[in-house]
């Protein structure tokens, strides 16, 4: 178990926001054999995660056997993540899904078996199905089932901290639960008009509208109500985005794979003390810091939200305007765990959802920096094969501090390769720009002129353009 920096040794040092709601996070847990759900799940119309003791089962249908128990064991980390305790674990191989029951009805009576057998009280399928699916298989194995992006929705609904963060994924659970509504005996009635019967009167007459059919338009209102929130959000955030760029501040936004170790990597770049946590979507808020590299150049470092293989349609949709930090930056830093079974497959599903961002959005993709963390935990043979395939990559560890150095000397390198050669005569009065230029650039050239400053220098591009109206004033030469 992960602990807070506030230890007897060091008493008078004040913990990070980071380890403070990590404590928050595991001082609530939930607690096996208390539940008050009913033995028969028919009798219930709407039911809550309760995620205690739990069955896997997926359906292989293409890849390697290595693939198919890497998905299984990204299955079970995401389980655990959620609060449950994985008990079992079933791959069907077959060509394709079965339309009725997911994994066909004879494995299905096996799972049955093995729930029995061990006691279980949810069965977590690994991929989305159908509702028909939902129901098929639920009424063969008697216990509750969920699918991935059931199980994803519940681990970002728990980590979200924020209100945009909370309205996200509210949004994204109603657009998942809106088609899977289901309802019986009482549930299924009909609310009839202001008089029963055959003489209700002129527009009473008829069934009514059922108690279902009242939720799902409440739930369309609630997700109507969410997206104008969420709009309005959208708003603030792209101010404050528009306002970063004036600033002239290259912008790197940190992407990649969950749980490869951006929080960590951001907390050894600038020193945020951000939320660090073993576990997958342990952040999901959008943090931005600012830090200064080697050279002296003030850098905006912005952590994203983690991605994740079949990343469910619903959560792509809810959080594009925070996906949309990335086609903002200058830069992104693409951070890859070293440790995992399969890299490649992580660098192409964060690839995979950042071109569809930026596809939707129409703008150009930022230049990307592959990092490889946790190189103090990986295979030293599977190392060399990384390197031997990601050369351009940097490699480092962000727990132990090894490659940052280089890895800050790297960034300076590549942010200083995008920068634009100015030549601007600036008055004296315009001094606020100057002083940008000393920061956020590098002079090469100055003199001193009856009309200004004149100055030779490479700035970021927004800088560029807040000093274009003085680019060609007077008619000067800036000595080499």
């Amino acid at each position: 178990m992960a602990r807070s920096g506030w230890t007897r040794e060091s008493k008078s040092a004040d913990p990070t926001v980071g380890e403070m709601q990590l404590q928050d996070r595991t001082s609530l847990r939930r607690v096996a054999g208390l539940s008050t759900e009913l033995t028969d799940i028919t009798e219930v119309e709407y039911r809550q995660l309760r995620l205690e003791r739990v069955v896997l089962v997926g359906v292989w249908t293409s890849g390697s056997t290595v693939q198919a128990e890497a998905s299984m064991a990204e299955l079970a980390a995401l389980a655990e993540t959620a609060g449950s305790e994985v008990l079992e674990g079933l791959i069907q191989r077959r060509d394709k899904p079965d339309p009725a029951t997911y994994i066909g009805s004879g494995k299905a009576e096996e799972l049955r078996g093995v729930v029995v057998e061990t006691g279980a009280d949810t069965v977590i399928c690994d991929g989305e199905l159908t509702p028909a699916q939902l129901t098929a298989l639920e009424k063969v194995v008697k216990v509750k089932v969920i699918d991935r992006t059931a199980l994803i929705l519940d681990i970002f609904a728990q980590h979200a901290t924020s209100s945009e963060g909370k309205a996200q994924v509210a949004l994204a659970q109603m657009e998942y639960m809106l088609p899977r509504l289901r309802g019986w005996g009482e549930s299924m009635s009909r609310q009839a008009g202001g008089r029963a019967g055959s003489n209700g009167g002129v527009g009473l007459r008829g069934p009514g509208e059922t108690k279902i059919e009242t939720d799902r338009r409440r739930i369309r209102e609630r997700m109507a109500k969410l997206r104008r929130e969420i709009r309005e959000m959208k708003t603030a955030r792209d101010t404050k985005r528009a306002r970063r760029s004036s600033s002239g501040i290259p912008s790197v936004a940190i992407v990649g794979y969950t749980n490869a170790g951006k929080s960590s990597l951001m907390n050894a770049l600038t020193g945020a003390g951000l939320l660090v946590q073993d576990a997958l979507f342990a952040t999901l808020d959008p943090t931005t810091r600012r830090a200064d590299l080697d050279d002296g150049r003030e850098v905006v470092f912005t952590d994203t939200v983690g991605f994740v293989r079949h990343l469910p349609t619903q959560l792509i949709e809810a959080f594009r305007s925070t996906l949309e930090e990335v086609t903002g930056a200058d830069l992104l830093l693409h951070v890859v765990d070293g440790a995992d079974s399969l890299p490649a497959e992580q660098i192409n599903a964060v690839r995979e959802v950042i071109t569809d961002v930026i596809k939707e959005s129409g703008s150009a993709a930022p230049p990307e920096l592959l990092v490889v963390n946790k190189i103090d935990a990986a295979d030293p043979v599977e190392l060399t094969r990384l390197r031997g395939v990601l050369p351009d990559a940097a490699y480092v560890s962000a727990r132990t501090g090894a490659g940052i150095a280089a890895l800050r000397e790297r960034l300076a390198e590549v942010l200083g390769g995008l920068d634009v050669e100015v030549s601007v005569l600036l008055p004296y009065s315009r001094g606020d720009l100057l002083a940008r230029i000393h920061a956020d650039g590098r002079i090469t050239a100055t003199t001193h002129e009856e009309g200004g400053t004149r100055v030779r220098a490479l700035v970021p591009h927004a800088l560029a353009a807040a000093l274009s109206e003085y680019a060609h004033a007077g008619s000067g030469v800036v000595p080499d």
